[in-house]
């Protein structure tokens, strides 16, 4: 089973050929790539003429300008994209194998389009709702195969991934979490080195030297992986706040909404693929 975000290396919000980080006040160390703070007197790509890096945001001088009203309905069209898929797979489709190589084609479809728009310089609204698309296709059977065994647990998984967002968007608002240069790769390393390690898991276990699914076993040891993976999906989505925040502020074009709803879609797929994995284990009777 897929536990793994198709934007692990997501980039932020971009402008021309610009590659936007966290918008945190300019930092030794943090300049390089960061277009926002390429030194201390640098300016914003998004700013207005003559308004330098760290000054407070001023209103954009355009109506052209990504709004969180543009980011909640793109991410609603995306997320609206996933769901419609799902029903439709979980309707149409059998529990059978057939439907089982199919959801792991889908997923394959839905990786490489994510993928593509990942190393593109401008977001592509085809190539997101093509991956919300196959991706929707994919959740459908998976969640229709643990259903079968595991009756009400896709509803279970929707409630916990709710519950996540929310509580992450709740903790983020008030400021209890500062989403930093420091924060955020050390988040990414964690993240990496989670990501290596089921690999090589993986690996282990298809070549017969684990036996059942070694760390993502249905026991307590998968248990606690499942937890770890929920807690980086939260990490995650501190980092998509920021960067629509940052977005937001600093004027980023409205065509970069779709960007931030791609993200959203991501970090919420994979939340709701650990949280499945992690109610079926807490309703295991094997």
């Amino acid at each position: 089973m897929r536990s793994s975000n198709p934007v692990f290396s997501r980039r932020g919000f971009s402008r021309d050929n610009g590659y936007a980080g966290f918008n945190t006040a300019p930092q030794a160390g943090y300049a390089q790539g960061n277009p926002y703070a390429q030194n201390p007197y640098a300016q914003n790509p998004y700013a207005q003429a003559g308004v330098q890096f760290g000054a407070p945001p001023q209103a954009p001088v355009t109506t052209d300008r990504m709004t969180m009203d543009d980011v909640v309905v793109r991410s609603a069209i995306t997320l609206g994209t996933v769901a419609v898929g799902a029903v439709l797979a979980w309707a149409l489709l059998p529990v059978t194998a057939t439907s089982y190589g199919l959801a792991v084609g889908s997923a394959l479809v839905a990786f490489v389009l994510a993928m593509v728009q990942n190393f593109k310089r401008t977001p592509s609204p085809a190539l997101i709702l093509g991956y919300a698309a196959f991706e929707g296709v994919f959740l459908g059977v998976i969640s229709e195969m643990y259903n079968s065994r595991w009756s009400g647990a896709p509803f279970q998984a929707v409630l916990g991934t709710m519950a996540v967002s929310a509580a992450t968007l709740l903790v983020y608002k008030a400021g209890w979490i500062r989403v930093t240069a420091r924060y955020a790769r050390i988040g990414m390393s964690i993240a990496l080195a989670f990501l290596v390690v089921m690999a090589v898991n993986l690996l282990l276990v298809v070549f017969g030297v684990a036996d059942n699914g070694g760390l993502r076993s249905f026991g307590p040891l998968g248990a606690l992986v499942g937890i770890v993976a929920i807690v980086l999906g939260a990490f995650f989505l501190t980092l998509d706040f920021k960067q629509i925040e940052d977005g937001i502020a600093y004027g980023a074009p409205r065509n970069e909404s779709w960007l931030a709803a791609f993200g959203l879609t991501v970090t919420l797929v994979w939340i709701y693929l650990e949280m499945l994995r992690l109610v079926a284990i807490f309703t295991n009777n094997d």
